[in-house]
């Protein structure tokens, strides 16, 4: 069915690309914190999946000096604005990229940590593309309410499937998170 829904949820996220940061809450990454500050080790290779403006990325740069950092979106007016966002001080290590969660352009583990703020999970390409050892973090900024949400226990439900364990659930301001580790 993506390939059905892929342009008309590109062409809708290109439209909100200007007003999409006015939209959060003062609380929209407060459970990608709370994952982020339990992560055991410290990520030197991330990607930020349905990255939009750039936030949940330019976040995990910050938290993590050594960390280079990719966001990728579907949307090109997203990308847009996250690198009109990107600060000169980070520019070194993120990157912004425009790319089809469901068949990237990156190699088999090529990353520590891939991150998922309110975005459909691609299961396959994350088992793809996290290294052993490595974590994938799911968030959702308003819990339950947010307009792309996936229960966590599918989400653990799939990613055991496909090697994953060690989950770890959190909530912070009004949403909710879910870190797993590859095995």
């Amino acid at each position: 069915m993506w390939r059905v829904f892929r342009g008309a949820l590109r062409m809708q996220f290109d439209k909100l690309a200007p007003v999409w940061d006015a939209r959060r809450s003062a609380t929209a990454f407060a459970p990608v914190e709370a994952a982020l500050d339990a992560l055991p080790v410290e990520p030197r290779r991330v990607l930020d999946l349905g990255t939009g403006t750039g936030s949940v990325a330019l976040l995990v740069a910050r938290g993590f000096p050594a960390a280079d950092v990719v966001g990728v979106d579907l949307a090109v007016r997203m990308i847009e604005e996250a690198r009109r966002k990107l600060p000169p001080e980070l520019a070194q290590r993120v990157r912004f990229e425009v790319a089809d969660a469901a068949r990237l352009p990156y190699d088999d583990g090529a990353f520590d940590l891939v991150t998922l703020g309110n975005m459909i999970p691609f299961f396959d390409e994350l088992v793809r593309l996290v290294a052993p050892g490595g974590y994938v973090l799911f968030a959702f900024s308003a819990g339950p309410e947010t307009p792309i949400w996936v229960p966590p226990e599918r989400l653990k439900r799939e990613l055991a499937a496909r090697g994953f364990a060690d989950f770890a659930d959190f909530s912070a301001g009004t949403g909710t998170a879910l870190v797993g580790r590859r095995r």
